[in-house]
């Protein structure tokens, strides 16, 4: 695996702004990108390569079994977040892609507090529980309330 350091036993990273760089005071600071592995570990390459191997599989298990619960009862997009955030700990790509998805569910958050979506939202809701209500309704003017069992027969 490449870690991006040309020296035998030093793993590079990448960092992100400092306390002092930061735009705007009292925000929350974001962790630089690259490997939340302790220092021991990326002191030796061996150790380091072996512990991303393992934050790799480890983080594969949970993202397959989110991605068998999806179609089953269970948690799946949370589960699957979970295995990237697993992966995150160690590895560039996930970390720029679970910052990607917190902007993107901010922004759809943002827009659903939207007064208008809002009107839109429960307007759609209204007709559609209207119609199933009329769906319902004509059901049983036409067939009645059958019951599976024959309560008469007891």
């Amino acid at each position: 695996m490449n870690t991006g350091s040309d020296r035998s036993g030093e793993a590079a990273t990448v960092s992100g702004p400092s306390e002092a760089e930061s735009e705007v005071p009292g925000a929350p600071q974001e962790r630089g990108l690259g490997s939340r592995a302790p220092e021991f570990i990326k002191a030796r390459r061996v150790l380091h390569v072996s512990w991303q191997v393992g934050v790799f599989v480890v983080g594969l298990a949970v993202v397959v079994a989110g991605i068998i619960m999806l179609p089953l009862p269970g948690p799946g997009w949370v589960v699957i977040f979970g295995g990237m955030a697993i992966w995150a700990t160690e590895f560039v790509w996930a970390q720029l892609v679970l910052r990607w998805t917190k902007r993107k569910v901010t922004e759809a958050a943002q827009r659903a507090l939207d007064p208008k979506v809002r009107r839109r939202n429960i307007t759609l809701t209204v007709i559609g529980l209207v119609i199933v209500a009329v769906l319902l309704a004509i059901y049983l003017w036409k067939f009645g309330i059958v019951m599976p069992w024959k309560i008469k027969d007891q």
